[in-house]
């Protein structure tokens, strides 16, 4: 006797209920069907991005969570050491998040009010807000027509004597060309933090995203879209000790219990604010993810390097699809899979299109909105339309596609199937 049951595809395996269980007897054949890619209905929406966290990564938060110290313990400082081991830099500062990171990045520079700060339009708010928490004004340089990252020759044109700091973004995972950005800043006397939130485990001329051997500073995100997660999560790493002793302490709302540092010791329980710092503490049950995660990102990575090959190869023909570039001396992280679409050429506009793929449960984003274009930008500092063309053109056709670890290739196959139907 044979009997067909509906069946779930999920994360690319066959899933039975137990109702479909409980009804086979002794001796059944069970018969399962499988409908093919195009019919496919997926029970939940396909992201964008999404967290891979895994049953050891599970364990290892529980295992801090069941233990007495679930902040302010060990992991915190094994998460740094690993975090060193994997970039080769000299030291790291783990905190509550990848904003909080910038701040406390431009905050340990010491510069004057006033200062200025050039960054990329291309990125998310946070990278030049913290130039304004820090009593500074950004100024944004326009970015490559084909890495979408900040144009060197554009941030020389930028540079003027009030220029401290310079703060590249590693956009959607690609390394900026920092060997350039770096004779640029020291010719003029900047410092240089590498926002690198999107690019952890990628490598720029042969070395590891982080080393910072480019740069004062590198800042890393966590969040649970980034290439690993702690939840929320940030990090700085450095090669200048100090630096890190002063990040350390701006970490922890500017205390020292250090002898040294403090005007007197009148006993074990004494300690002294010695600067204005913040709590932008992180968790020891979020380093433990963060170290679980930490051990997967190559393979990560890998996998993501698949995907890409896989939207790549069936986008390559379609006139209307302009695919991410990579340059020869850079691996992506692959954060983001974005595309350029010439949407004046086909029959939707890119909110339409966008609803369309939300119909077949299919997510998309677009990164970014320029930052210069943001109307607290434009009303207190003065940009405007125009300011940066190269970004501005990009925002217009920009469409991120699902990419994560575990995406499936039927769920890839999925997405390349209907983009290039609605594309015509």
């Amino acid at each position: 006797m044979r009997k067909t049951f509906i069946t779930k595809l999920k994360q690319g395996k066959i899933e039975l209920d137990k109702k479909t269980i409980s009804q086979l007897k002794p001796g059944e054949e069970l018969k399962v069907t499988i409908e093919p890619v195009r019919d496919i209905v997926w029970d939940k929406a396909i992201p964008y991005g999404h967290q891979n966290v895994e049953e050891d990564d599970i364990n290892a938060v529980v295992g801090v969570l069941e233990s007495d110290l679930i902040t302010q313990g060990p992991k915190a400082l094994e998460f740094e050491k690993k975090l060193c081991e994997y970039t080769k830099a000299k030291y790291a500062v783990v905190c509550s998040n990848g904003t909080a990171a910038l701040h406390l990045a431009v905050k340990a520079l010491h510069l004057k009010e006033g200062f200025e700060g050039i960054t990329t339009p291309n990125t998310f708010v946070a990278s030049s807000n913290c130039i304004l928490y820090n009593n500074g004004r950004p100024v944004f340089a326009d970015i490559e027509r084909d890495t979408y990252n900040i144009a060197p020759e554009v941030i020389k044109k930028k540079v003027t004597e009030k220029t401290r700091v310079i703060i590249p973004v590693d956009f959607a995972g690609q390394p900026c060309d920092m060997e350039k950005i770096h004779k640029i800043a020291r010719e003029h006397d900047c410092y240089i933090i590498r926002d690198a939130c999107h690019s952890i485990g990628s490598t720029y001329k042969g070395g590891k995203t982080g080393n910072c051997q480019y740069s004062d500073m590198t800042v890393f995100s966590f969040h649970p879209v980034k290439n690993i997660t702690t939840g929320e999560g940030g990090a700085v790493l450095t090669n200048d000790k100090k630096l890190y002793e002063r990040l350390k302490l701006l970490r922890a709302h500017g205390i020292t219990r250090d002898r040294e540092l403090m005007e007197q010791d009148d006993g074990p329980w004494y300690y002294e604010m010695i600067d204005l710092g913040f709590n932008f503490r992180i968790t020891d049950f979020q380093c433990a993810l963060g170290i679980s995660q930490l051990k997967k990102l190559d393979r990560f990575m890998q996998r993501r390097r698949e995907i890409v090959n896989r939207y790549n190869k069936a986008f390559k023909d379609i006139r209307v699809i302009k695919p991410p570039f990579e340059k020869a001396d850079v691996r992506s992280a692959y954060h983001l899979y974005v595309i350029q679409i010439e949407f004046d050429k086909i029959n939707y506009s890119r909110a339409e299109l966008m609803k369309e793929l939300e119909k077949k449960q299919i997510g998309v984003m677009v990164h970014y909105i320029p930052v210069h274009l943001q109307p607290f930008y434009q009303k207190h500092y003065g940009t405007k339309k125009g300011d940066c063309p190269a970004a501005e053109e990009y925002y217009s056709k920009a469409l991120s596609l699902p990419i994560y670890p575990r995406m499936t290739d039927n769920q890839v196959e999925y997405v390349i199937k209907n983009m290039i139907e609605l594309l015509g």
